[in-house]
């Protein structure tokens, strides 16, 4: 009987992946909306900045699927565009902050020194609501989806780092390291080989939850006027357009909040079916 490879245990995950429901409905609807993203020209959109005077405040109909807003301009296109909005930046927002969060806990893990500093730091940013600080760092720049991107990245650093130096602090004890560094293996050499490797699926993981706390916070940011600027269509701005004739003309909210809802919810989806695929302890169950 052979021994198990590194590729068998591959294999494995990626049939424990396929076989969790929550995550192929999260990753299914997920690629729906890029694929919405993508096409949106092409899915019976118009310029979603044309303004129509004469046709504002429309309810849906087979002309304006989702009725037109208090300028005229067609709420189906630009809550379709802005689905590009809100996958950008909850991209982006993971991405970015997963490799900050990988940087600075690996240093605060393995350089003992500097532990206390760095993680002091980073308890004195979550100690702020992360939409309280993203706001306080919007006020410092003009709105753009650049900045916004930016102050999102910034309040969501703390949470990948605790999570890569609690990771580290027991790896770092481990007999492999320890070998490794008694035979001399540089550090850089030491963290890409031994310790990247094991912390990437609690990085994924929370990089997950991430992109669906991100999504929300450009929408409050947009919502409240601190975020991306109006003629931008995002789900936030067109809520907020929206908000003074809710009573009356509720579509206007309800079909980009249902959007929103609907993104949140697969990635959280993923989220859950990673961590259930991924975390060992779960697997010993």
């Amino acid at each position: 009987m052979r021994p198990e490879t590194a590729s068998d245990g591959w294999v494995k995950t990626l049939r424990r992946l396929a076989s969790h429901r929550a995550l192929l409905v999260g990753t299914v609807i997920l690629a729906i909306l890029v694929i919405v993203a993508i096409a949106a020209p092409l899915l019976g959109t118009v310029d979603p900045a044309a303004l129509s005077p004469a046709r504002r405040n429309r309810a849906p109909s087979a002309l304006y699927w989702f009725g037109t807003d208090q300028l005229g301009r067609d709420i189906y296109s630009r809550v379709l565009y802005g689905t590009r909005v809100s996958l950008i930046v909850g991209l982006a927002v993971a991405m970015l902050s997963a490799v900050a969060g990988i940087v600075v806990g690996i240093i605060a893990g393995y350089v003992r020194w500097t532990d206390g500093l760095i993680m002091r730091m980073m308890d004195g940013l979550m100690s702020i609501p992360p939409i309280l600080l993203a706001i306080a760092l919007m006020t410092l720049t003009r709105g753009s989806l650049g900045n916004v991107i930016l102050a999102i990245t910034i309040s969501e650093i703390p949470r990948v780092a605790r999570v890569v130096r609690g990771a580290l602090l027991s790896l770092r004890e481990q007999p492999f390291v320890l070998a490794a560094v008694a035979t001399g293996v540089s550090v850089p050499r030491i963290m890409l080989r031994h310790i990247l490797p094991n912390i990437m699926a609690p990085v994924i993981i929370q990089a997950t939850y991430i992109c669906g706390a991100a999504m929300l916070t450009e929408a409050i940011l947009s919502f409240i006027g601190a975020g991306l600027p109006p003629t931008i269509p995002s789900w936030g701005n067109i809520m907020a357009e929206g908000r003074a004739l809710w009573q009356v003309k509720p579509y206007m909210i309800a079909f980009p909040a249902m959007f929103l809802s609907i993104a949140i919810l697969a990635v959280n989806l993923v989220g859950d079916g990673l961590r259930d695929a991924l975390d060992p302890r779960l697997l010993e169950r």
